[in-house]
Protein backbone atom coordinates (compact mmCIF):
# COMPACT_ATOMS: atom_id res chain seq x y z
CA UNK A 1 0.00 0.00 0.00
CA UNK A 2 1.17 3.53 -0.75
CA UNK A 3 1.87 6.17 1.87
CA UNK A 4 -1.32 7.90 0.69
CA UNK A 5 -3.27 4.96 2.05
CA UNK A 6 -1.46 5.12 5.39
CA UNK A 7 -2.06 8.87 5.71
CA UNK A 8 -5.69 8.40 4.73
CA UNK A 9 -6.07 5.79 7.47
CA UNK A 10 -4.55 8.14 10.05
CA UNK A 11 -7.09 10.86 9.22
CA UNK A 12 -9.92 8.35 9.59
CA UNK A 13 -8.44 7.17 12.88
CA UNK A 14 -8.42 10.75 14.19
CA UNK A 15 -12.04 11.27 13.17
CA UNK A 16 -12.92 7.91 14.73
CA UNK A 17 -11.46 8.94 18.08
CA UNK A 18 -13.57 12.08 18.07
CA UNK A 19 -16.63 10.12 16.97
CA UNK A 20 -16.24 7.47 19.66
CA UNK A 21 -15.90 10.24 22.24
CA UNK A 22 -19.19 11.70 21.02
CA UNK A 23 -20.80 8.28 21.46
CA UNK A 24 -19.43 8.10 25.01
CA UNK A 25 -20.77 11.53 25.99
CA UNK A 26 -24.11 10.72 24.41
CA UNK A 27 -24.42 7.52 26.43
CA UNK A 28 -23.58 9.43 29.60
CA UNK A 29 -26.22 12.08 28.85
CA UNK A 30 -28.78 9.40 28.06
CA UNK A 31 -27.99 7.39 31.20
CA UNK A 32 -28.25 10.42 33.47
CA UNK A 33 -31.65 11.31 32.06
CA UNK A 34 -33.01 7.75 32.22
CA UNK A 35 -31.51 6.59 35.50
CA UNK A 36 -33.77 7.23 38.51
CA UNK A 37 -32.23 9.88 40.73
CA UNK A 38 -32.98 11.41 44.07
CA UNK A 39 -34.72 14.77 43.57
CA UNK A 40 -32.40 17.72 43.94
CA UNK A 41 -32.72 19.61 47.21
CA UNK A 42 -34.23 23.10 46.79
CA UNK A 43 -31.67 25.88 46.56
CA UNK A 44 -31.53 28.38 49.40
CA UNK A 45 -33.43 31.54 48.45
CA UNK A 46 -32.19 34.73 50.13
CA UNK A 47 -34.52 37.19 51.77
CA UNK A 48 -35.36 40.31 49.80
CA UNK A 49 -32.59 42.31 51.48
CA UNK A 50 -29.97 39.52 51.29
CA UNK A 51 -29.60 39.03 47.53
CA UNK A 52 -25.95 39.61 46.48
CA UNK A 53 -24.92 42.43 44.17
CA UNK A 54 -24.74 41.60 40.47
CA UNK A 55 -22.95 43.44 37.68
CA UNK A 56 -24.63 42.76 34.32
CA UNK A 57 -22.24 43.39 31.43
CA UNK A 58 -23.52 43.84 27.87
CA UNK A 59 -20.59 43.87 25.40
CA UNK A 60 -21.76 45.44 22.13
CA UNK A 61 -20.18 46.05 18.73
CA UNK A 62 -22.28 47.34 15.83
CA UNK A 63 -25.62 45.96 17.00
CA UNK A 64 -28.15 48.57 15.83
CA UNK A 65 -30.88 45.96 15.31
CA UNK A 66 -30.82 44.22 18.70
CA UNK A 67 -29.13 46.44 21.31
CA UNK A 68 -32.34 48.18 22.42
CA UNK A 69 -34.14 44.86 22.86
CA UNK A 70 -31.24 43.53 24.95
CA UNK A 71 -31.26 46.51 27.29
CA UNK A 72 -35.03 46.27 27.74
CA UNK A 73 -34.81 42.56 28.59
CA UNK A 74 -32.05 43.05 31.14
CA UNK A 75 -33.85 45.91 32.86
CA UNK A 76 -36.98 43.72 33.03
CA UNK A 77 -35.22 40.96 34.97
CA UNK A 78 -36.91 40.23 38.29
CA UNK A 79 -34.15 41.03 40.81
CA UNK A 80 -33.86 43.73 43.48
CA UNK A 81 -33.06 46.86 41.48
CA UNK A 82 -30.75 48.26 44.14
CA UNK A 83 -28.55 45.13 43.84
CA UNK A 84 -27.99 45.34 40.08
CA UNK A 85 -25.62 47.48 38.02
CA UNK A 86 -25.97 47.25 34.23
CA UNK A 87 -23.08 48.19 31.96
CA UNK A 88 -23.49 48.70 28.22
CA UNK A 89 -19.92 48.24 26.96
CA UNK A 90 -20.05 49.61 23.43
CA UNK A 91 -17.15 49.43 20.96
CA UNK A 92 -19.37 50.24 17.97
CA UNK A 93 -18.29 52.20 14.92
CA UNK A 94 -21.74 52.67 13.34
CA UNK A 95 -24.90 54.33 14.67
CA UNK A 96 -25.35 51.84 17.54
CA UNK A 97 -23.94 54.28 20.15
CA UNK A 98 -26.77 56.74 19.55
CA UNK A 99 -29.39 54.02 20.01
CA UNK A 100 -27.73 52.59 23.09
CA UNK A 101 -27.09 55.97 24.74
CA UNK A 102 -30.72 56.95 24.25
CA UNK A 103 -32.00 53.76 25.86
CA UNK A 104 -29.57 54.02 28.76
CA UNK A 105 -30.63 57.64 29.36
CA UNK A 106 -34.27 56.54 29.30
CA UNK A 107 -33.77 54.05 32.11
CA UNK A 108 -31.42 56.27 34.12
CA UNK A 109 -34.12 58.92 34.15
CA UNK A 110 -36.38 56.32 35.76
CA UNK A 111 -33.92 55.55 38.51
CA UNK A 112 -32.20 52.43 37.17
CA UNK A 113 -28.50 51.90 37.82
CA UNK A 114 -27.35 51.55 34.22
CA UNK A 115 -24.27 53.11 32.63
CA UNK A 116 -22.95 53.45 29.11
CA UNK A 117 -19.26 53.19 28.18
CA UNK A 118 -17.84 53.65 24.70
CA UNK A 119 -14.34 52.64 23.60
CA UNK A 120 -12.77 53.67 20.32
CA UNK A 121 -9.63 51.48 20.23
CA UNK A 122 -11.23 48.00 20.74
CA UNK A 123 -8.08 46.85 22.54
CA UNK A 124 -8.50 43.19 23.53
CA UNK A 125 -11.86 43.14 21.71
CA UNK A 126 -14.62 41.61 23.86
CA UNK A 127 -12.17 40.57 26.60
CA UNK A 128 -10.83 44.12 26.73
CA UNK A 129 -14.32 45.59 27.02
CA UNK A 130 -15.26 43.21 29.85
CA UNK A 131 -12.02 43.87 31.71
CA UNK A 132 -12.45 47.64 31.38
CA UNK A 133 -15.98 47.35 32.73
CA UNK A 134 -14.81 45.45 35.80
CA UNK A 135 -12.48 48.32 36.69
CA UNK A 136 -15.33 50.80 37.05
CA UNK A 137 -18.10 48.91 38.84
CA UNK A 138 -18.67 46.70 41.85
CA UNK A 139 -20.59 43.46 42.06
CA UNK A 140 -19.98 40.12 43.75
CA UNK A 141 -21.21 38.30 40.66
CA UNK A 142 -21.00 39.17 36.96
CA UNK A 143 -23.67 38.18 34.43
CA UNK A 144 -22.78 38.54 30.74
CA UNK A 145 -25.08 38.70 27.71
CA UNK A 146 -24.17 39.18 24.07
CA UNK A 147 -26.27 41.64 22.11
CA UNK A 148 -28.53 39.11 20.40
CA UNK A 149 -29.75 37.49 23.64
CA UNK A 150 -33.05 38.04 25.40
CA UNK A 151 -32.56 36.77 28.98
CA UNK A 152 -35.66 35.51 30.78
CA UNK A 153 -37.02 37.65 33.60
CA UNK A 154 -36.19 35.07 36.28
CA UNK A 155 -32.62 34.45 35.05
CA UNK A 156 -30.81 35.94 38.06
CA UNK A 157 -33.24 34.64 40.65
CA UNK A 158 -32.88 31.08 39.38
CA UNK A 159 -29.10 30.97 38.99
CA UNK A 160 -27.64 33.21 41.68
CA UNK A 161 -28.64 30.80 44.52
CA UNK A 162 -26.38 28.14 42.94
CA UNK A 163 -23.34 30.00 44.24
CA UNK A 164 -24.41 29.73 47.88
CA UNK A 165 -24.05 25.93 47.75
CA UNK A 166 -20.37 25.80 46.71
CA UNK A 167 -17.81 28.54 47.52
CA UNK A 168 -15.53 27.18 44.74
CA UNK A 169 -18.20 27.52 42.08
CA UNK A 170 -16.93 29.96 39.45
CA UNK A 171 -19.62 29.87 36.75
CA UNK A 172 -23.23 28.90 36.25
CA UNK A 173 -24.05 28.57 32.55
CA UNK A 174 -27.58 28.48 31.14
CA UNK A 175 -28.70 26.75 27.95
CA UNK A 176 -28.91 28.71 24.72
CA UNK A 177 -32.33 28.73 23.14
CA UNK A 178 -33.15 30.04 19.65
CA UNK A 179 -35.39 32.94 18.64
CA UNK A 180 -35.32 32.31 14.89
CA UNK A 181 -34.76 28.57 14.49
CA UNK A 182 -37.85 28.25 12.27
CA UNK A 183 -36.73 30.90 9.78
CA UNK A 184 -35.29 28.56 7.12
CA UNK A 185 -33.36 25.33 6.65
CA UNK A 186 -30.06 26.98 7.63
CA UNK A 187 -31.28 28.23 11.00
CA UNK A 188 -32.98 24.89 11.64
CA UNK A 189 -29.67 23.12 11.02
CA UNK A 190 -27.82 25.59 13.27
CA UNK A 191 -30.37 24.99 16.01
CA UNK A 192 -29.79 21.23 15.73
CA UNK A 193 -26.05 21.76 16.10
CA UNK A 194 -26.38 23.95 19.19
CA UNK A 195 -28.99 21.65 20.70
CA UNK A 196 -26.53 18.79 20.26
CA UNK A 197 -23.86 20.73 22.09
CA UNK A 198 -26.04 21.98 24.94
CA UNK A 199 -28.31 18.95 25.12
CA UNK A 200 -25.56 16.31 25.12
CA UNK A 201 -21.94 17.47 25.31
CA UNK A 202 -22.23 20.35 27.77
CA UNK A 203 -24.72 18.36 29.86
CA UNK A 204 -22.51 15.25 30.00
CA UNK A 205 -19.38 17.26 30.82
CA UNK A 206 -21.16 19.00 33.67
CA UNK A 207 -22.53 15.73 35.05
CA UNK A 208 -19.10 14.05 34.98
CA UNK A 209 -17.31 17.14 36.35
CA UNK A 210 -15.13 17.28 33.24
CA UNK A 211 -13.36 20.36 31.97
CA UNK A 212 -15.93 22.54 30.25
CA UNK A 213 -16.45 26.18 29.42
CA UNK A 214 -18.52 29.27 29.97
CA UNK A 215 -20.06 29.89 26.56
CA UNK A 216 -19.42 33.63 26.41
CA UNK A 217 -23.00 34.66 27.10
CA UNK A 218 -26.02 33.83 29.26
CA UNK A 219 -23.95 32.82 32.26
CA UNK A 220 -22.85 34.22 35.62
CA UNK A 221 -19.30 34.44 36.98
CA UNK A 222 -18.20 34.74 40.58
CA UNK A 223 -16.05 37.85 40.40
CA UNK A 224 -13.42 36.43 42.74
CA UNK A 225 -12.88 33.53 40.32
CA UNK A 226 -12.25 35.93 37.42
CA UNK A 227 -9.59 37.73 39.44
CA UNK A 228 -8.00 34.53 40.77
CA UNK A 229 -7.71 33.06 37.26
CA UNK A 230 -5.90 36.13 35.93
CA UNK A 231 -8.80 38.14 34.55
CA UNK A 232 -10.02 38.53 30.99
CA UNK A 233 -7.21 38.22 28.42
CA UNK A 234 -7.45 39.16 24.77
CA UNK A 235 -4.67 36.99 23.32
CA UNK A 236 -7.17 34.47 21.91
CA UNK A 237 -10.47 34.79 20.05
CA UNK A 238 -12.11 32.52 22.64
CA UNK A 239 -11.74 34.64 25.76
CA UNK A 240 -14.57 32.69 27.39
CA UNK A 241 -12.94 29.30 26.85
CA UNK A 242 -9.55 30.67 27.90
CA UNK A 243 -10.77 32.09 31.22
CA UNK A 244 -12.87 28.98 31.90
CA UNK A 245 -9.87 26.66 31.61
CA UNK A 246 -7.59 28.96 33.61
CA UNK A 247 -10.18 29.03 36.39
CA UNK A 248 -10.56 25.24 36.41
CA UNK A 249 -6.78 24.80 36.48
CA UNK A 250 -6.90 26.94 39.64
CA UNK A 251 -9.41 24.57 41.22
CA UNK A 252 -12.68 26.39 40.46
CA UNK A 253 -15.80 24.56 39.27
CA UNK A 254 -18.25 25.27 36.47
CA UNK A 255 -21.82 24.00 36.33
CA UNK A 256 -24.42 23.95 33.60
CA UNK A 257 -28.15 24.34 34.22
CA UNK A 258 -30.07 23.24 31.09
CA UNK A 259 -33.44 23.95 32.68
CA UNK A 260 -32.77 27.71 32.39
CA UNK A 261 -32.99 28.69 28.72
CA UNK A 262 -31.71 32.00 27.33
CA UNK A 263 -33.00 32.75 23.80
CA UNK A 264 -30.73 34.28 21.17
CA UNK A 265 -30.54 34.87 17.43
CA UNK A 266 -28.94 32.35 15.06
CA UNK A 267 -26.87 33.60 12.10
CA UNK A 268 -29.19 34.05 9.15
CA UNK A 269 -26.71 33.52 6.30
CA UNK A 270 -24.08 30.88 5.61
CA UNK A 271 -21.49 33.65 5.32
CA UNK A 272 -22.28 34.89 8.82
CA UNK A 273 -22.34 31.34 10.17
CA UNK A 274 -18.92 30.61 8.64
CA UNK A 275 -17.53 33.77 10.23
CA UNK A 276 -18.85 32.68 13.63
CA UNK A 277 -17.41 29.18 13.21
CA UNK A 278 -14.05 30.57 12.11
CA UNK A 279 -13.80 32.62 15.29
CA UNK A 280 -14.80 29.71 17.50
CA UNK A 281 -12.43 27.28 15.76
CA UNK A 282 -9.45 29.63 15.79
CA UNK A 283 -10.10 30.60 19.40
CA UNK A 284 -10.35 26.97 20.51
CA UNK A 285 -7.01 26.07 18.95
CA UNK A 286 -5.40 29.20 20.36
CA UNK A 287 -6.49 28.09 23.82
CA UNK A 288 -5.19 24.57 23.09
CA UNK A 289 -1.84 26.06 22.14
CA UNK A 290 -1.82 28.34 25.19
CA UNK A 291 -3.15 26.03 27.91
CA UNK A 292 -2.85 22.51 26.47
CA UNK A 293 0.55 21.88 28.10
CA UNK A 294 -0.83 22.98 31.48
CA UNK A 295 -3.81 20.66 31.13
CA UNK A 296 -1.48 17.79 30.25
CA UNK A 297 0.87 18.50 33.19
CA UNK A 298 -1.81 18.92 35.85
CA UNK A 299 -2.37 16.22 38.46
CA UNK A 300 -6.05 15.70 37.57
CA UNK A 301 -7.17 12.18 36.55
CA UNK A 302 -5.99 11.02 33.12
CA UNK A 303 -9.55 10.66 31.80
CA UNK A 304 -10.33 14.26 32.75
CA UNK A 305 -7.12 15.45 31.08
CA UNK A 306 -7.88 13.53 27.90
CA UNK A 307 -11.43 14.84 27.76
CA UNK A 308 -10.17 18.39 28.24
CA UNK A 309 -7.67 18.09 25.40
CA UNK A 310 -10.26 16.50 23.10
CA UNK A 311 -12.64 19.33 23.99
CA UNK A 312 -10.08 21.96 22.99
CA UNK A 313 -9.12 20.10 19.81
CA UNK A 314 -12.63 19.20 18.65
CA UNK A 315 -12.49 21.43 15.56
CA UNK A 316 -9.62 19.33 14.18
CA UNK A 317 -12.36 17.07 12.79
CA UNK A 318 -12.86 19.53 9.93
CA UNK A 319 -9.15 19.54 9.07
CA UNK A 320 -9.08 15.74 9.11
CA UNK A 321 -12.15 15.64 6.86
CA UNK A 322 -10.53 18.00 4.35
CA UNK A 323 -7.27 16.04 4.31
CA UNK A 324 -9.13 12.75 3.89
CA UNK A 325 -10.93 14.14 0.85
CA UNK A 326 -7.70 15.37 -0.75
CA UNK A 327 -6.08 11.96 -0.15
CA UNK A 328 -9.06 10.02 -1.48
CA UNK A 329 -8.14 10.57 -5.14
CA UNK A 330 -4.66 8.98 -4.93
CA UNK A 331 -6.06 6.25 -2.64
CA UNK A 332 -8.65 5.42 -5.27
CA UNK A 333 -6.24 5.59 -8.23
CA UNK A 334 -3.22 3.87 -6.64
CA UNK A 335 -4.60 1.58 -3.95
CA UNK A 336 -8.16 1.06 -5.27
CA UNK A 337 -9.51 2.02 -1.84
CA UNK A 338 -7.43 -0.53 0.09
CA UNK A 339 -6.23 0.84 3.45
CA UNK A 340 -4.55 -0.72 6.51
CA UNK A 341 -7.33 0.49 8.81
CA UNK A 342 -10.10 -1.80 9.96
CA UNK A 343 -13.43 -0.16 9.24
CA UNK A 344 -15.40 -1.37 12.27
CA UNK A 345 -14.17 1.49 14.48
CA UNK A 346 -14.88 4.05 11.75
CA UNK A 347 -18.46 2.84 11.41
CA UNK A 348 -18.91 3.03 15.19
CA UNK A 349 -17.49 6.54 15.20
CA UNK A 350 -19.90 7.52 12.45
CA UNK A 351 -22.75 6.88 14.85
CA UNK A 352 -21.58 9.73 17.09
CA UNK A 353 -23.04 12.79 15.33
CA UNK A 354 -26.49 11.31 14.59
CA UNK A 355 -26.74 9.90 18.11
CA UNK A 356 -25.97 13.33 19.54
CA UNK A 357 -28.65 14.89 17.36
CA UNK A 358 -31.32 12.32 18.19
CA UNK A 359 -30.71 12.25 21.96
CA UNK A 360 -30.53 16.04 22.16
CA UNK A 361 -33.79 16.55 20.29
CA UNK A 362 -35.66 13.90 22.27
CA UNK A 363 -34.37 15.48 25.48
CA UNK A 364 -35.20 19.07 24.58
CA UNK A 365 -38.08 19.08 22.07
CA UNK A 366 -41.58 17.67 22.00
CA UNK A 367 -41.64 18.03 18.21
CA UNK A 368 -38.29 16.27 17.78
CA UNK A 369 -39.33 14.11 14.77
CA UNK A 370 -40.11 17.23 12.72
CA UNK A 371 -36.87 18.93 13.73
CA UNK A 372 -34.75 15.88 12.91
CA UNK A 373 -36.00 16.07 9.33
CA UNK A 374 -33.44 18.86 8.85
CA UNK A 375 -30.51 16.79 10.11
CA UNK A 376 -29.30 16.06 6.53
CA UNK A 377 -28.91 19.83 6.04
CA UNK A 378 -26.70 19.95 9.13
CA UNK A 379 -24.58 17.10 7.75
CA UNK A 380 -24.04 18.94 4.46
CA UNK A 381 -23.18 22.23 6.14
CA UNK A 382 -20.93 20.46 8.64
CA UNK A 383 -18.91 19.09 5.73
CA UNK A 384 -18.88 22.44 3.96
CA UNK A 385 -17.42 24.19 7.02
CA UNK A 386 -14.17 22.21 6.61
CA UNK A 387 -12.51 24.93 4.51
CA UNK A 388 -13.31 27.76 6.91
CA UNK A 389 -12.38 25.86 10.05
CA UNK A 390 -9.18 24.41 8.58
CA UNK A 391 -8.16 27.94 7.69
CA UNK A 392 -8.91 28.96 11.29
CA UNK A 393 -6.82 26.09 12.65
CA UNK A 394 -3.90 27.04 10.42
CA UNK A 395 -3.99 30.65 11.58
CA UNK A 396 -4.09 29.56 15.22
CA UNK A 397 -1.05 27.30 14.99
CA UNK A 398 0.98 29.68 12.84
CA UNK A 399 0.36 32.46 15.35
CA UNK A 400 -1.38 34.87 13.01
CA UNK A 401 -2.62 37.92 14.89
CA UNK A 402 -6.24 38.18 15.94
CA UNK A 403 -9.00 40.22 14.38
CA UNK A 404 -12.36 39.81 16.08
CA UNK A 405 -14.90 39.78 13.25
CA UNK A 406 -18.43 39.98 14.64
CA UNK A 407 -21.27 37.76 13.52
CA UNK A 408 -23.95 40.00 11.94
CA UNK A 409 -27.26 39.82 13.79
CA UNK A 410 -30.78 40.94 13.00
CA UNK A 411 -33.94 40.77 15.09
CA UNK A 412 -36.03 37.64 14.67
CA UNK A 413 -39.15 38.02 12.61
CA UNK A 414 -37.36 39.31 9.54
CA UNK A 415 -36.39 42.86 8.69
CA UNK A 416 -33.61 44.09 6.46
CA UNK A 417 -30.02 43.54 7.52
CA UNK A 418 -28.29 44.90 4.45
CA UNK A 419 -26.11 47.22 6.56
CA UNK A 420 -24.34 44.20 8.05
CA UNK A 421 -24.52 41.83 5.05
CA UNK A 422 -21.28 40.02 4.22
CA UNK A 423 -19.67 39.73 0.76
CA UNK A 424 -18.50 36.54 -0.89
CA UNK A 425 -14.98 35.43 0.10
CA UNK A 426 -12.38 32.99 -1.18
CA UNK A 427 -13.65 30.09 0.91
CA UNK A 428 -16.74 29.79 -1.28
CA UNK A 429 -14.57 29.32 -4.37
CA UNK A 430 -12.51 26.73 -2.48
CA UNK A 431 -15.75 24.89 -1.64
CA UNK A 432 -16.62 24.86 -5.35
CA UNK A 433 -13.26 23.33 -6.20
CA UNK A 434 -13.59 20.67 -3.50
CA UNK A 435 -17.11 19.79 -4.65
CA UNK A 436 -15.78 19.25 -8.19
CA UNK A 437 -12.75 17.33 -6.86
CA UNK A 438 -15.00 15.04 -4.80
CA UNK A 439 -17.39 14.53 -7.70
CA UNK A 440 -14.59 13.43 -10.03
CA UNK A 441 -13.07 11.21 -7.34
CA UNK A 442 -16.46 9.68 -6.61
CA UNK A 443 -17.01 8.84 -10.29
CA UNK A 444 -13.62 7.11 -10.41
CA UNK A 445 -14.38 5.28 -7.18
CA UNK A 446 -17.49 3.73 -8.71
CA UNK A 447 -15.14 1.61 -10.83
CA UNK A 448 -12.01 1.36 -8.68
CA UNK A 449 -13.12 1.58 -5.03
CA UNK A 450 -16.87 1.18 -4.86
CA UNK A 451 -16.91 1.10 -1.04
CA UNK A 452 -15.55 4.65 -0.81
CA UNK A 453 -17.87 6.16 -3.41
CA UNK A 454 -20.84 6.98 -1.11
CA UNK A 455 -18.64 8.88 1.34
CA UNK A 456 -16.89 10.83 -1.41
CA UNK A 457 -20.18 11.77 -3.05
CA UNK A 458 -21.41 12.97 0.36
CA UNK A 459 -18.39 15.26 0.53
CA UNK A 460 -19.24 16.58 -2.94
CA UNK A 461 -22.80 17.31 -1.83
CA UNK A 462 -21.65 19.04 1.36
CA UNK A 463 -19.15 21.37 -0.28
CA UNK A 464 -21.48 21.99 -3.21
CA UNK A 465 -24.45 22.86 -0.99
CA UNK A 466 -22.43 25.23 1.21
CA UNK A 467 -20.97 26.97 -1.84
CA UNK A 468 -24.42 27.28 -3.40
CA UNK A 469 -25.77 28.99 -0.27
CA UNK A 470 -22.80 31.35 -0.31
CA UNK A 471 -23.40 32.39 -3.91
CA UNK A 472 -27.15 32.78 -3.40
CA UNK A 473 -26.81 34.97 -0.32
CA UNK A 474 -23.88 36.99 -1.64
CA UNK A 475 -25.91 37.59 -4.80
CA UNK A 476 -28.73 39.05 -2.68
CA UNK A 477 -26.19 41.27 -0.94
CA UNK A 478 -24.95 42.56 -4.29
CA UNK A 479 -28.51 43.15 -5.51
CA UNK A 480 -29.28 45.27 -2.46
CA UNK A 481 -26.03 47.20 -2.89
CA UNK A 482 -26.83 47.85 -6.55
CA UNK A 483 -30.36 48.94 -5.66
CA UNK A 484 -29.06 51.45 -3.12
CA UNK A 485 -26.55 52.83 -5.62
CA UNK A 486 -29.31 53.14 -8.23
CA UNK A 487 -31.52 55.01 -5.78
CA UNK A 488 -28.63 57.35 -5.02
CA UNK A 489 -27.65 57.99 -8.64
CA UNK A 490 -31.19 58.22 -10.03
CA UNK A 491 -33.46 59.93 -7.52
CA UNK A 492 -37.17 59.52 -7.96
CA UNK A 493 -38.89 62.09 -10.15
CA UNK A 494 -40.98 64.66 -8.31
CA UNK A 495 -44.65 63.65 -7.99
Amino acid sequence: MSWFSWMYSLTLLGMSILGVNMVLLTLVALAVRLWPRKPRAPLPVPNEDEWPTVLVQLPVFNERYVVERLIDAVIAMDYPADRVVVQVLDDSTDDTPGIARSRVAYYRARGRNIVYAHRTDRGGFKAGALAAGLETADGEFVAIFDADFVPPADFLQRLIPEFAVDPRLAVVQSRWEHLNSEQDSLTRAEALALDGYFGVEQFARSQLNLLMNFNGSAGIWRRAAIADAGGWQGDTLAEDLDLSYRAQLRGWRLVYRPEVASPAELPTSILAFKRQQFRWAKGSFQVLRKLGPQVFDTDMPMFRKAEGLIHLAAYVAHSLLLVSLLLSLPVVLIDHGQTPMRWGLAWLAGLGPPLVGIVAQISLRKDWPRRLMYYPVLVLIGIGLAVTNTHATWEAFTGKSNEFLRTPKAPSGGGAMHNYALPLDWTTWAECFLAFYALVTGMLALDLARGLAPFIFLYAAGFGYTAMLGFMQADRVEQRRTARQTQTNYPAAPG
